[in-house]
């Protein structure tokens, strides 16, 4: 089958590999029929590449149709379409039941002291192979899917994999007070999608960005924007808005490669240059994340408010602030979204009536084979490239 797979740093090709097999009874296979790429298969692009392998098979927003299941699968029949949760759990343990799923502790990766497996997100997650390919081996299948009716485009359903879980929990984790106000920092998929459902619940929603199209997607929404190029403060201009208090909540959305960080930029690109086991046990043990979004998001957000963490982090010793979030008594939610918490929340708002736009919410939709020029693309912010849906 073709697969897009890592090779280095900014540097991930189309090849031919072998095709996934059943090997647990509670396996699946899928064909992939839409795929996407994450935000955060861009810090997999750039800042977490010693964690990679060549070869390693990219990508955690798969949908498609079952080709074939193991002899303990549940319900799961060939035929059926689904989508593909991005982290894989049993359904069963502790954790799962807890609504916890990316702590599940039949797929935790206890050597790396993480949780659940991830697809396609390197060693940190289990190295499990991804799902920008033909086809896919979905562990764990008789829980890690979500069933999806037959008719109707992909793009209706193919967020349930991330995006739209993520989002909605950045939103929950939030807290939002009846009628709030929140302040969404970084307008990509993530940040877009979060504002538009706390839009739809009734929020007051700001957006802020420096890139254009992505300000316009937003603003197209009715979502209030600030431009960061365009203010001298950020912090300031969001207190302008709201009579000098700040946002009842912040979601940063934005995460480990924020702009405005350059000395950590530079200490993340030194440590790219590491060889790999010197450069995975700087990042275990550092603080190497920029944190201009998460400092943001502490001065914005009122007194006694809550920031949600919805982009990714990776440092293990970031410094924060912590007299000044101790003396607003800020509230901090944050993680990785449980996809299957949501999917019940979420599937009756995928209608024809579309209210969070998700018919239209991909920029690009390309072949599988143009996958290295969008994830170029995408890195760079180029091309009004917000989303984008790949067909194997």
């Amino acid at each position: 089958m073709r697969a897009v797979t890592w090779q280095g740093k900014r540097h991930v090709s189309v090849e031919t590999v072998p095709d996934p097999a059943i090997i647990e009874p509670t396996d699946a296979i899928i064909k992939v029929t839409s795929t996407n790429i994450c935000g955060s298969d861009l810090h997999l692009y750039e800042v977490l590449g010693p964690f990679m392998n060549a070869g390693d098979i990219l990508g955690h927003e798969p949908m498609g149709i079952v080709e074939e299941v193991g002899s303990d699968t549940g319900d799961l029949r060939v035929g059926d379409r689904v989508v593909i949760p991005f982290q894989i759990s049993c359904g069963s343990c502790l954790f799962c039941n807890d609504g916890l799923m990316t702590q599940c502790e039949t797929t935790r990766v206890t050597e790396q002291g993480t949780g659940a497996a991830l697809f396609g997100y390197s060693q940190l997650y289990g190295s499990v192979p991804g799902g920008q390919a033909e086809y896919l081996r979905v562990p764990q299948a008789q829980f890690t899917h979500i069933k999806v009716p037959l008719e109707n485009p992909d793009s209706r359903y193919v967020y349930l994999s991330d995006v739209l879980p993520t989002a909605w929990q950045a939103v929950a984790y939030a807290e939002i007070p009846s009628g709030g106000t929140v302040t969404v920092l970084g307008l990509g998929p993530i940040g877009d999608m979060s504002a538009r459902i706390a839009a739809h619940q009734g929020a007051r929603v700001i957006g802020v960005d420096r890139v254009p199209e992505r300000l316009a997607r937003a603003k197209a929404r009715g979502i209030e924007t600030v431009n960061m190029d365009e203010v001298d403060d950020v912090g300031d201009a969001i207190r302008d808005l709201t009579g000098g208090l700040g946002t009842d909540s912040v979601i940063d959305a934005v995460g480990m490669e924020a702009h405005g960080s350059p000395l950590s930029k530079a200490m993340q690109t030194v440590v790219g240059l590491l060889p790999d086991a010197i450069a995975r046990k700087a990042m275990s043990e550092a603080g190497l994340d920029r944190l201009g979004a998460l400092y943001s998001a502490i001065d914005i957000v009122k007194r006694g408010g809550t920031i949600s963490l919805s982009g990714v982090y990776g440092g293990a010793a970031d410094p924060l602030p912590m007299l000044t979030m101790f003396d607003k008594q800020i509230r901090l939610h944050m993680g990785q979204a449980n996809v299957k918490r949501w999917a019940d929340d979420i599937l009756p708002l995928l209608t024809d009536e579309d209210p969070l736009g998700v018919d239209t919410f991909a920029t690009h939709e390309l072949p599988l084979d143009q996958a290295p020029d969008a994830y170029d693309k995408f890195q760079r912010k180029a091309d009004g490239m917000v989303k984008v849906i790949l067909k194997p």
